[in-house]
């Protein structure tokens, strides 16, 4: 069995919903998941991050970037970086922001540099653009467009409760691939024996 972690931080709980459907999607694509909030994170964290086949990133896109709290832990992933520590691993992210656009494209540009710089194969997202004809909704999967990873938006005068169905399905959607993906990897290795 292949495990996904999930690296994450939610200022208002709206992240936190999507890194539940991360580890939905990815459960129901037979990964074990571990999910860590990066801003408490462990040293016991620390190593599930280090023995996961794949790290899914998440955090809030704010002032156009991953929150502070993130920052903080990607810097800190410098240690596994003079090591190598996550090369090879696969790694995937998600983000959330209050606007349609919201420079979220920006945060998850930041999460594929942070996963090159430790020698991580990304994994982006499968799926057409959802909501862009006349016969589409706001209803369906990756309705904003997204390819780097699930993009979602949620109003800033409501809670958690508030993260739209169709961008909690993209986000499973997400989770399954990588739990997918890391099968395949694993696979590939063990075949290979590597």
């Amino acid at each position: 069995m292949t495990t996904i972690a999930i690296a994450y931080h939610s200022g208002y709980g709206h992240t936190a919903v999507l890194a539940e459907a991360v580890a939905r999607g990815a459960a129901a694509g037979g990964a074990e998941v571990v999910r860590i909030a990066v801003d408490t994170i462990t040293d016991e964290q620390w190593a599930q991050l280090d023995a996961a086949d794949a790290i899914v990133f998440g955090s809030p896109t704010y002032m156009g970037t991953a929150s502070g709290a993130f920052h903080t832990f990607a810097e800190a992933t410098s240690k596994r970086w003079f090591t190598l520590a996550w090369k090879d691993k696969l790694a995937a992210g998600f983000t959330n922001s209050a606007s349609k656009s919201g420079d979220k494209l920006h945060t998850l540009q930041f999460f594929t540099v942070l996963a090159a710089q430790h020698g991580m194969q990304w994994i982006g997202l499968d799926l057409h653009p959802g909501w862009n004809s006349t016969t589409a909704s706001e209803d369906d999967i990756n309705r904003l467009g997204f390819f780097l990873g699930a993009a979602a938006q949620s109003n800033n005068d409501q809670g958690p409760e508030g993260v739209h169905k169709a961008d909690i399905a993209t986000a499973e959607h997400l989770g399954e691939r990588v739990a997918k993906q890391a099968a395949v990897q694993v696979a590939g290795r063990a075949a290979l024996g590597l």
